[in-house]
């Protein structure tokens, strides 16, 4: 039976990974992920599932305890982290392996680690150190994809290195360089300004513009990748099992000359 509550809890993931799934079973499909040290925020229950948000792009689903730790509102209410941005003495994970408690956790990308949380291997950045390592520019960001996610294979809902969808990629990638985007490509399409439409390589398509392609005959965005300029584009995709560069431009790929086809338009995020 499905419990309601009057006020939102609000729970920390406590886990490297946490599947949220369209419906309270574990069988259902996963729609997102939410990854150590984020905040989520409770609503209703059902058995132990609980219907969650993750923050900060308010994205919802349902993601069971076992994956979560509550804490009061008081913990988070007024800080950053009920915002779902890190706060003072919060560490960004860029993958490292990290002692919390009695646990020893390999960290994806994106984890967030508090201050009682160390560090035994790889890396962790300070939140306001992100801004002088990882600049708000195109160039950076076609750097860091190909960094980061250069060996990520397609998995539906992911959002890390170690398995992500279109607009999952662009989303962490994006927020590594202080961008905050929404969860789904269609989302993302309503963001910035538009950039050129004439075609999918134009050159008016600067590094870091967001591409947008549909297969869709009502023309909804189903697809996302990053410019890469030049003709160039960078991205997760079904049909490539993953990362990839792609040359918009070529002649030789049937691949590509389908995305050329479902080509829809293209937006600037980057002031």
């Amino acid at each position: 039976m499905t419990q309601t509550s009057s006020e939102p809890g609000f729970a920390l993931v406590r886990v490297p990974i946490a599947p949220v799934h369209e419906a309270p079973r574990v069988s259902s499909a996963q729609t997102t992920q939410a990854t150590f040290g984020h905040v989520v925020v409770l609503g209703c229950r059902d058995g132990d599932w609980c219907d969650a948000q993750t923050t900060p792009d308010g994205y919802r689903g349902w993601i069971h305890a076992g994956y979560v730790t509550p804490v009061g509102g008081g913990e988070v209410a007024g800080t950053p982290a009920a915002a779902g941005r890190p706060g003072a003495g919060l560490r960004v994970s860029l993958g490292c392996t990290a002692r919390a408690g009695a646990r020893t956790l390999r960290l994806p990308l994106g984890a967030w680690l508090g201050p009682e949380v160390a560090v035994l291997d790889g890396e962790a950045v300070a939140m306001d150190e992100l801004p002088a390592r990882f600049a708000r520019e195109g160039d950076a960001i076609a750097r860091s994809a190909a960094r980061y996610f250069g060996s990520t294979s397609y998995q539906w809902g992911g959002v890390t290195p170690w398995g992500a969808d279109c607009s999952g990629f662009v989303q962490t990638l994006f927020a590594l360089h202080g961008v905050d985007l929404p969860r789904d490509a269609s989302q993302q399409a309503r963001v910035g300004g538009e950039a050129a439409r004439e075609h999918a390589a134009h050159a008016a398509h600067a590094a870091g513009d967001l591409l947008f392609f549909s297969e869709r005959e009502d023309g909804r965005v189903t697809h996302v990748g990053v410019a890469a300029g030049g003709g160039r584009m960078l991205h997760v995709a079904l049909g490539r099992g993953g990362f990839a560069e792609e040359n918009l431009a070529g002649d030789d790929d049937p691949y590509v000359a389908t995305l050329r086809a479902r080509f829809v338009g293209a937006r600037r995020v980057l002031g």
